[in-house]
């Protein structure tokens, strides 16, 4: 399986933005981009690398390209984020080489749908406590006969009504992806089930509210074990939210996980504003 961290697309400063391997530009439906999400869980030269982008604007998706994540995800449930900019920051990652996953607040709205025909790679669905529920998350996601997703394939997904219909179906069927998050010990103790439900491809493991809602810390050996068990039951790739430092990426590795989230925009921007600020104060010019 091809590497999702191997080949960009179009670069954000108009380059032929070709990978290592000699990768091709995104077209017009960034299908070159989104084509390489499916490969990038199996992390066969170590986890692949995304960002969460929390903030609404498509200079910070350049931004992001050019630092060379191999993904993101743009965080419906936890930040400002309408769908309207949702759908301009999804293009934006196409034409830049870096492949947009979007995490939904729930799958009962038809959010997941429409950000799909917006060219989303896959999405990522938050709480995912029971097989029910992942199934649930399945139907959302997928095209029949497996799911119930709408066709809609005059949108970006389907380049605008240039692609074929059997070939806009394939990618749906074959190549988009669906994230579930463990983030409960009922979540935990059901993950390998869920891991197994046909159409899921990936689990994420959200340790901030795992640990909140037993009551313990990230760090306590109870989660570190219960993380643990869900990456050795799981029939699937599994990734985390980690810290955004080496150190992070090789505990990610050592534990088994295949991507990890190396924090996110605007936590990134304050630490690297607070860094600068502070290195150019020194200890003559103290706040």
């Amino acid at each position: 399986m091809t590497g999702f961290i191997t080949g960009r697309g179009t670069g954000p400063d108009g380059g032929s933005g070709a990978g290592p391997d000699g990768g091709s530009g995104a077209g017009p439906d960034g299908g070159s981009v989104r084509g390489r999400v499916a490969g990038l869980l199996a992390g066969g030269r170590g986890p692949a690398l995304g960002t969460w982008i929390k903030i609404p604007a498509m200079e910070i998706m350049e931004l992001v390209a050019l630092a060379g994540f191999d993904f993101v995800v743009i965080d419906l449930e936890h930040s400002p984020i309408s769908v309207e900019t949702a759908y301009r920051l999804i293009g934006t990652a196409l034409h830049t080489g870096v492949a947009p996953i979007v995490r939904v607040p729930g799958i009962g709205d038809g959010l997941a749908q429409r950000v799909l025909d917006a060219g989303a790679a896959g999405i990522m669905v938050p709480h995912v406590d029971t097989v029910e529920q992942a199934r649930a998350a399945v139907r959302a996601v997928r095209f029949p006969p497996l799911g119930a997703r709408g066709v809609g394939s005059t949108g970006r997904a389907g380049a605008w009504g240039l692609r074929s219909r059997a070939d806009y179906l394939r990618y749906g069927r074959e190549e988009v992806v669906l994230i579930a998050q463990i983030e409960s010990a009922e979540g935990v103790r059901n993950a390998g089930e869920i891991a197994a439900v046909e159409g899921v491809s990936a689990l994420l493991v959200g340790a901030a509210d795992l640990s909140v809602s037993e009551g313990r810390t990230e760090s306590d050996p109870e989660i570190v074990e219960m993380i643990a068990s869900v990456v050795k039951a799981s029939g699937v790739p599994v990734g985390n939210a980690g810290g955004a430092t080496a150190a992070s990426v090789r505990a990610a590795i050592e534990a088994g996980f295949t991507f990890t989230m190396l924090s996110n925009d605007a936590s990134l921007f304050g630490a690297a504003a607070k860094a600068a600020v502070e290195a150019a104060r020194g200890e003559e010019f103290p706040a």
